[in-house]
C-alpha cells in the first residue's frame, strides 16, 4: 500500500493554503485509477490539531508531503512540481512494480555491475517469501535494482530452497548471500538496507536538499570524478575509523568540478582535489592534509574534534595550549573564523516553504 499524505499548518502557512485543493484534486484523480482502497491512500494531517505528528517526523517546513510503505515512511519526500499533474504522475511510479522478473538465467550475465543489485530466486510467486522479497523491494526501490527469477527458471540457483544474493558494484567483486529467515521482513530489510544504502553517498544537486534536511554535519570528499582511488581510500577509512560515528554524521562524496563553490569557500579549485572537509552548516572545516587520511585514527580524530567543538576553537582562537611542544613559542597567527557553511545553501528555499523557526511553535 502507498499512502501520500499532506502535513500542513492550514490557519498559519499561505503555501498549505495553496496545496490543499491541488493535493485534494490529486487524490481524486488517484481514486479513479486505483479504486482498491488497498493500493493507495491520501490522507491530510492538520498541525494545527496534531502537533505530536509533526514532532514525531521531524516536519520543520509546511506543507509537506511524505510518503509511506508498509507502515514506514520514505525517507524521501516529495519534492516535485506542486500540480495534480505531478502528483498524480508520482503516485503512479510508486506504483510501477521495482521488480523486474527474469525469464532466463542467461540475464544474469547482463546484469549492470555499476549498480547496487538484489536478485532473489523462488520457487513461487505465491508466497510468504516472495511477498516479504517485494516489501523490501518498494521501500528500497530509488537505492537498488531488484530482480527475481521463479520455478524452472530458478531452479540451479535454489540449492537449499529459496534464495536471495547481492551482486555489489563492480566486476570483480564477488556476490554476497542472505543468510536470515526469508519471512522476516525486519531482517531482510535490515540486510537489504545496509547493501543498497551506501556508507558514502554522492552528493548531489538533486539529492543536496534531503541531505541537508537529515540536520547532521557532512564529511566530504571533494575529488575528480574519474578519481576512483581517492574515493576507494575514503571509503576503506570511514569503514575502518568511523563506522560508530554513522548517524552523527554523514559520509559523502561530491564532484570536485560540479561543486567548485564549495570549494571556493575554503579556497581551493578541482586543482587541489582530492580534498576533505567537514561542513557543519555553520563553518566548514578542511582535514589538513589528505595524505594523512590512512594514519591510524586521524580522520576520526577530525570528525571527535568536531562534536568536542575543538575545530570552531582552533579557527577561532589557535591551537590548544595542550596541543603546543613545550616551550616552543608559537609563532602563527591567530586563526580567524572559518568559512561559512556552503551546503546549508541546498536547504528549503524561504520562499518555497513555511520554514519553522523556532520548534515550541508546534
Amino acid at each position: 500500500m502507498v499512502v501520500c499524505v499532506l502535513i500542513h499548518h492550514v490557519s498559519l502557512c499561505r503555501f498549505s493554503q495553496m496545496l490543499h485543493p491541488i493535493f485534494e484534486e490529486a487524490s481524486n484523480v488517484a481514486r479513479e485509477e486505483y479504486p482498491d482502497q488497498t493500493q493507495v491512500v491520501f490522507a491530510r494531517v492538520d498541525c494545527d490539531q496534531h502537533s505530536d505528528i509533526a514532532q514525531r517526523y521531524r516536519i520543520s517546513k509546511y506543507p509537506t508531503l511524505k510518503l509511506f510503505r508498509n507502515g514506514m515512511m520514505m525517507k524521501r519526500e516529495y519534492r516535485g512540481q506542486r500540480s495534480v499533474t505531478a502528483i498524480a504522475d508520482f503516485i503512479r511510479q510508486q506504483k510501477v512494480d521495482p521488480i523486474k522478473e527474469m525469464l532466463s538465467l542467461e540475464e544474469l550475465g547482463s546484469v549492470d555491475r555499476s549498480k547496487r543489485t538484489i536478485i532473489g530466486f523462488f520457487d513461487q510467486k505465491e508466497s510468504e517469501n516472495y511477498r516479504t522479497f517485494e516489501k523490501v523491494a518498494n521501500i528500497l526501490r530509488d537505492d537498488c535494482v531488484f530482480l527475481a527469477a521463479f520455478g524452472e527458471v530458478s531452479k540451479p540457483e535454489r540449492f537449499s530452497g529459496d534464495n536471495v544474493i547481492y551482486k555489489p558494484p563492480g566486476e570483480s567483486v564477488p556476490d554476497m548471500v542472505y543468510l536470515g529467515t526469508l519471512t522476516n521482513f525486519d531482517l531482510a530489510y535490515a540486510w537489504s538496507q545496509d547493501k543498497c544504502v551506501p556508507l558514502v553517498r554522492e552528493i548531489t544537486f538533486e539529492n543536496g536538499e534531503e541531505l541537508t534536511e537529515e540536520g547532521i554535519p557532512f564529511l566530504i570528499l571533494f575529488h575528480l570524478k574519474e578519481d576512483a582511488e581517492s574515493l576507494e581510500k575514503f571509503q576503506h577509512e570511514v569503514a575502518r575509523q568511523l563506522i560508530s560515528e554513522k548517524g552523527s554524521i554523514n559520509f559523502l562524496h561530491a564532484d570536485c568540478d560540479k561543486f567548485r563553490h564549495p570549494l571556493l569557500h575554503i579556497q581551493k579549485t578541482p586543482a587541489d582535489c582530492p580534498v576533505i572537509a567537514i561542513d557543519s552548516f555553520r563553518h566548514m572545516y578542511v582535514f589538513p592534509e589528505f595524505n594523512d587520511l590512512t594514519v591510524p585514527g586521524k580522520l576520526r580524530q577530525f570528525v571527535l574534534d568536531l562534536h568536542s567543538g575543538k575545530l570552531h576553537r582552533v579557527f577561532h582562537h589557535g591551537p590548544d595550549p595542550t596541543d603546543s611542544t613545550p616551550g616552543q613559542e608559537d609563532d602563527s597567527e591567530v586563526a580567524s573564523s572559518p568559512p561559512e557553511s556552503s551546503f546549508q545553501k541546498l536547504a528549503p528555499s524561504e520562499t518555497r516553504y513555511t520554514i519553522l523557526r523556532d520548534r515550541d511553535e508546534l
